[in-house]
């Protein structure tokens, strides 16, 4: 008798991130009666565009990269969302991430709706010529695309300020107009935002604060592990220590610590700031394995680098009460019911890490008006929007019953639904 050898490939199915993103869609609108038709229509990216971008690299060689941009929706403004720099770039991660800031938007009650983009490269290995002539390219391959009131980028993972410089720059001499809002993460000196740089980071302090006072827990008296020392988690890290949390482990790609004592965040900052901004051959903690870092003690889990990081393996032995997502997709849909399970209050990435977009919004909203405010204004009215975007969650949760993560979905759906439905667009 011969038996027929079945593929790896048909044995097993890794969950795609936008299949992710969809499954916590799915949920919310089933617990919701969300219309199948609106379902569908949230389904489906709006605009899906890949270019060919040929450079002339220094060794005068030329190499094409491919460029992405994602248009998920606009049915409450224009589109809003990062570009990154990244090797892992894909139609399916863009897809899912520009689904992401469309819920993202919706949450934080933000007039935009939500987009994506990135380049598949490896920025690291490019000099400063080549990554300018990369960005005007992707600037001049995507003029049709991008827009003061269609859609709005944005810097993301491999990018930041110089990075939108050019492209800005660049889109302005094609339309021989001179739009600072049609790009939002510019240098402070072309129309950037006082506040911008911290807050994604202080977003995810900010929920932290509210998730903490609905526990009945007060901030001196519990501690935290943030996995990830980039720009997110860095600047989460010293805004709870800043407010009294202690924060005992740290980590990123090259290291991690832990100290039960509690680690210093302003040492952690310079040492990093010195070495290269990684955090290989810290002393101010004892030094573990990367994969300890999301299950060692602590009260409060701030994942905040890689996607998929919190498993159905790793799921039952987190020891936190509390998980805020500075991340995005952090936690794969296996792990959610786990963390549920065990009572873990999750703080989604959805609601924890949208003070990046809210700052973003307010500095479009200030590069249209042409009058910019203070840091200490841009702060308060962050910390506003977050509190009331974490309210209208929790108050979600109460009321269908259901987890933050779905809550949070249910919230974007309700304001998305109300636009849709008033609009008339179908």
């Amino acid at each position: 008798m011969s038996t027929k050898t079945v593929p790896l490939s048909a044995k097993v199915h890794e969950v795609t991130m936008f299949e992710s993103v969809l499954a916590r869609l799915d949920a919310a609108a089933k617990l919701m009666n969300l219309s199948s038709e609106l379902a569908q229509i949230l389904r489906n990216p709006q605009k899906q565009v890949k270019v060919s971008l040929p450079i002339m690299m220094d060794s005068g060689n030329i190499q094409v990269f491919e460029g992405y941009r994602t248009v998920h929706s606009t049915h409450l403004g224009p589109s809003k969302g990062g570009i990154r720099y990244a090797l892992d770039v894909n139609t399916d991660e863009v897809r899912a991430l520009a689904a992401w800031m469309t819920f993202k938007c919706a949450v934080a009650n933000l007039p935009y709706g939500g987009a994506k983009g990135g380049i598949k490269c490896d920025p690291r290995a490019m000099s400063v010529g080549e990554l300018e002539r990369l960005s005007r390219a992707y600037a001049k391959a995507m003029k049709d695309v991008i827009g003061i009131n269609k859609d709005i980028p944005a810097p993301d993972m491999g990018t930041g300020g110089r990075e939108m410089a050019w492209i800005l720059d660049e889109f302005n001499k094609i339309t021989g107009e001179d739009n600072p809002g049609v790009i939002t993460g510019k240098p402070i000196a072309l129309g950037g935002s006082l506040g911008r740089d911290a807050a994604t980071g202080r977003g995810v302090m900010v929920n932290t604060l509210e998730a903490l006072k609905k526990m009945n827990l007060k901030p001196i008296a519990v501690t935290a592990v943030v996995q990830g020392f980039g720009n997110v988690g860095s600047h989460a890290a010293r805004l709870l220590s800043e407010q009294g949390v202690k924060i005992v482990g740290i980590g990123d790609h090259t290291a991690s610590f832990y100290s039960e004592k509690g680690i210093n965040i302003a040492e952690a900052l310079e040492y990093a700031a010195q070495n290269g901004r990684v955090l290989k051959g810290f002393k101010g903690a004892t030094e573990i394995r990367s994969e300890e870092l999301l299950i060692s003690k602590c009260d409060v889990l701030v994942p905040a680098a890689l996607q998929n990081v919190i498993t159905e393996e790793n799921a039952p032995k987190i020891q936190a009460k509390l998980i805020v997502e500075g991340a995005n997709g952090p936690t794969m849909p296996e792990a959610d019911p786990i963390i549920h399970e065990k009572g873990i209050i999750c703080v989604p990435d959805i609601l924890a890490n949208s003070g990046g977009v809210t700052v973003s919004y307010f500095e479009w909203v200030q590069n249209k008006a042409g009058y910019y405010w203070t840091e200490q204004e841009v702060n308060a009215k962050h910390d506003e929007k977050m509190e009331l975007a974490f309210d209208a969650v929790w108050n979600n949760k109460g009321k269908y019953k259901t987890s933050m993560r779905i809550a949070a979905y249910i919230t974007a759906l309700q304001k998305i639904e109300q636009g849709v439905k008033l609009k008339g667009a179908y």
